[in-house]
């Protein structure tokens, strides 16, 4: 098998992983942007192969469960609120209940502080609100 046709099978791979994690499919926020250089989109399918294709698949040691509220509890502590939106989803449809997620955020208020923890519990809020819609 070729190179290209290799990489292929990696983001196809990736894409469909992310897919089953998240619950919608990830190429809607992969498409190109308005003045996104060429290469844009080599970032978007390394950084997608890494963490969909390399990264989540490692289940021998760690489960999705636990990758899921370890990802939630990173991106909070880290402030990337539009990541922990996904990260909040991946855990949601992975078995994490809000309970469990509420108690991370007290972790993360402990040790990242109040200020990090009620903002980015306002992305929870967000993401508890709308699985209850659906």
């Amino acid at each position: 098998m070729m190179a290209d046709e290799t990489e292929d099978r990696d983001y196809t791979t990736a894409l469909r992983t992310a897919e089953r994690l998240l619950g919608m499919p990830l190429e809607r926020f992969l498409e190109p942007g308005a003045g996104e250089p060429a290469n844009a989109a080599d970032f978007k399918r390394l950084a997608t192969v890494h963490t969909f294709g390399d990264a989540w698949p490692r289940t021998d040691i760690l489960d999705t469960r636990t990758r899921a509220l370890l990802s939630v509890t990173i991106a909070a502590t880290l402030g990337t609120l539009e990541p922990l939106r996904g990260q909040l989803r991946i855990a949601l449809n992975n078995g994490v209940t809000p309970e469990e997620i509420v108690e991370a955020f007290i972790h993360i208020e402990a040790y990242a502080g109040a200020a990090r923890a009620f903002e980015s519990y306002g992305v929870a809020r967000e993401v508890f609100a709308e699985a209850a819609a659906s």
